[in-house]
C-alpha cells in the first residue's frame, strides 16, 4: 500500500469566530465542540490508518510549542514540524513541505489538509483518500468535494465535469457564489463544495509548481535548503522566504493545472468559518438551541448560547436566532445571519486599540500558561500555571520586583544563588534585578499567584541568561 504523509497547515490565524478564536490563540488549537482542538482532530483523523505515515505540521514561531503541546496530548510524534518565518499562505507552505519530501522519496504521495475543519465520519473521510490514491498513478492531482446539503454562500465550488467512477474530472473552479447562483448549481447536482484538502505525488505537484508557479520555486527552495534545526524544529530561512509570493495554492496552481481529479465524498464536513457553522455542527436540541459552558437559555429558539468563562454565567431570555459568545474579557451578542460579520467587530477593536481583538488574558508560553488577573499603573497580579517538569528561564528584571505565593503544587524556585523549594501556600520575594527562576519539579501542574510592583510591569522588561527554549532576549516569559 502506498504510504501517504499527511501535510497539516496550521500556522493561520483567523478570526471569523472571535472571541473563542484571536490570533494568538486562533480558532484550530481551540476545543470548539469536543474537549480535542480542531488541530488535534485533524492530527488524529490523519492517523493511526494503514495509509498514512506520521504527520508533517507546518506553522509559524508564535505557534510552534502549543503544536507540539497538542501533539504530545493526543500521543502523536510528528514526521517533522516546518516553522514558516511569516505568514505567505499556502502555496509557499505546501511548496516547501513538497521539497523537504522530495529529498526523501520523489514518488511520496502527501495529503495537504487544514488544521480548522471538522470530518464527523473519520472512516468516510479515510476511504476517500484511498479512493483519491488510485488517480496519483496517472500523474493526477486529486481535490476532495463536499456534495452539497444547502446553497451555501459562504464556500468555494467544484464544477464536475461528468459523473461516475471513483474520481471524476474537475471542469473549473466556482468562486463564492450569491444566493441565486447556489440554489442553481444546488439543484443542478454538479457542483461541489470545495474542501481545500489536496492529494498528490511529490514530483507531479512539484512539476506542477515549475510549470504555473515558477515564480516561487527560487526563493521557497532557498528556505528550505538553507533551513536550520531549532529544537527540533525545522526553520525555514527568513531571507529567501520573505521573497516568496503571498499566494494561495489554489490561484497559483490548482486553478492553472489541467487534469485535476475530484473525489466527491460525505463525512460530514465543516469548515467551522463562522458561529452559525458552529451552531450547525454542535446539533441544536428541540427548540433550537446550542448551549455551552456557564451558559442557559430561557424561552429562546435558535440561539447559540456560549460562555468559555469561569466567571461569567450567560443567560439568554427570549432571544430567537441570536449568537452569544462571552469570555473573560469580552462578549459578542449579533443575529445568526450575521455570523460572517464577526470580522467587523474585531476591525473595530484594532482601530480603537483594544487588544481584545488579537490577545487573550491567558497568555501561552511553552512551559504553560499566565493570565493577568489586577493591572494597576505600578503593580500586576497573575496567575501562573507551568507544566510538570517545565521551567522559565533564568532571567533579571530592571523595573520590577515580584513576591510568588504557591498555591498548588511545587515550585523549585533559583533567586540569585539560592535554590529552594517552595510548597503550597509558602511565598518567596524576587528582589528587584535579582537573577531567578521557577521550575516545576513535580508531576502535577504548579499553580502560583505572582506580584509584581514597579516602575514598569510590561512584559518585555526582561533579560535573559538561560534558557531551555531558546528564546532570545525580549521573548515573553
Amino acid at each position: 500500500m502506498t504510504k501517504i504523509t499527511p501535510v497539516i497547515l496550521c500556522g493561520g490565524s483567523g478570526t471569523r469566530l472571535w472571541p473563542v478564536s484571536r490570533k494568538s490563540f486562533p480558532k484550530q488549537f481551540a476545543s470548539l465542540l469536543e474537549e480535542e482542538s480542531l488541530f488535534q482532530k485533524t492530527v488524529m483523523r490523519l492517523s493511526g490508518a494503514a495509509c498514512f505515515d506520521k504527520p508533517i505540521a507546518v506553522t509559524n514561531s508564535d505557534f510552534r510549542f502549543i503544536v507540539t503541546e497538542q501533539l504530545a496530548a493526543v500521543g502523536i510524534d510528528p514526521g517533522a514540524i516546518l516553522i514558516e518565518p511569516e505568514g505567505r499562505n499556502t502555496a509557499p507552505a505546501v511548496l516547501a513541505t513538497a521539497l523537504y519530501l522530495h529529498a526523501k522519496d520523489p514518488d511520496a504521495a502527501m495529503l495537504v489538509a487544514p488544521a480548522d475543519h471538522e470530518v464527523a465520519d473519520t472512516e468516510a473521510f479515510r476511504a476517500a483518500v484511498e479512493t483519491g490514491l488510485k488517480a496519483l498513478e496517472a500523474g493526477k492531482l486529486v481535490l476532495f468535494g463536499i456534495r452539497p446539503d444547502r446553497p451555501e454562500t459562504g464556500y468555494g465550488y467544484l464544477e464536475l465535469d461528468g459523473s461516475g467512477g471513483d474520481t471524476v474530472p474537475l471542469k473549473r473552479f466556482v468562486e463564492k457564489p450569491d444566493a441565486a447562483t447556489a440554489a442553481e448549481m444546488l439543484a443542478s447536482g454538479g457542483f461541489l463544495w470545495n474542501a481545500g484538502i489536496f492529494l498528490f505525488r511529490v514530483k507531479d505537484i512539484l512539476a506542477a509548481f515549475d510549470t504555473h508557479a515558477s515564480q516561487l520555486v527560487a526563493p521557497v527552495t532557498a528556505a528550505v535548503n538553507e533551513a536550520q534545526i531549532d529544537l527540533g524544529f525545522l526553520r525555514l530561512a527568513a531571507e529567501p522566504w520573505s521573497r516568496a509570493e503571498d499566494i494561495s495554492i489554489d490561484y497559483a496552481v490548482m486553478e492553472k493545472a489541467a487534469g485535476l481529479e475530484v473525489v466527491p465524498f460525505d463525512a460530514g464536513w465543516s469548515d467551522l468559518g463562522g458561529w452559525d457553522a458552529i451552531w450547525r455542527e454542535a446539533g441544536p436540541d428541540e427548540s433550537g438551541n446550542v448551549t455551552h459552558g456557564t451558559a442557559t437559555a430561557i424561552d429562546c429558539a435558535g440561539s447559540l448560547l456560549r460562555s468559555d468563562s469561569e466567571t461569567v454565567e450567560l443567560v439568554g431570555i427570549g432571544l430567537k436566532d441570536i449568537v452569544a459568545v462571552a469570555m473573560n474579557d469580552a462578549v459578542l451578542v449579533a443575529p445568526k445571519d450575521r455570523a460572517q460579520d464577526v470580522k467587523l467587530a474585531v476591525n473595530a477593536l484594532k482601530a480603537k486599540g483594544a487588544k481584545q481583538a488579537v490577545e487573550f488574558p491567558k497568555d501561552r508560553r511553552p512551559w504553560g500558561w499566565f493570565e493577568s488577573l489586577v493591572v494597576g499603573s505600578r503593580f500586576q497580579v497573575k496567575r501562573i500555571v507551568v507544566h510538570p517538569g517545565a521551567s522559565l528561564s533564568l532571567q533579571s528584571h530592571f523595573h520590577r520586583s515580584e513576591h510568588w505565593i504557591v498555591v498548588e503544587g511545587t515550585a523549585k524556585v533559583t533567586c540569585d544563588d539560592t535554590v529552594k523549594l517552595v510548597t503550597e501556600n509558602e511565598s518567596i520575594y524576587i528582589p528587584l534585578g535579582a537573577k531567578h527562576r521557577m521550575e516545576n519539579p513535580g508531576k502535577v501542574p504548579m499553580v502560583l499567584i505572582e506580584v509584581q510592583t514597579g516602575s514598569y510591569v510590561g512584559e518585555d522588561d526582561i533579560v535573559r541568561y538561560e534558557d531551555v527554549y531558546s528564546r532570545g532576549q525580549g521573548a515573553k516569559g
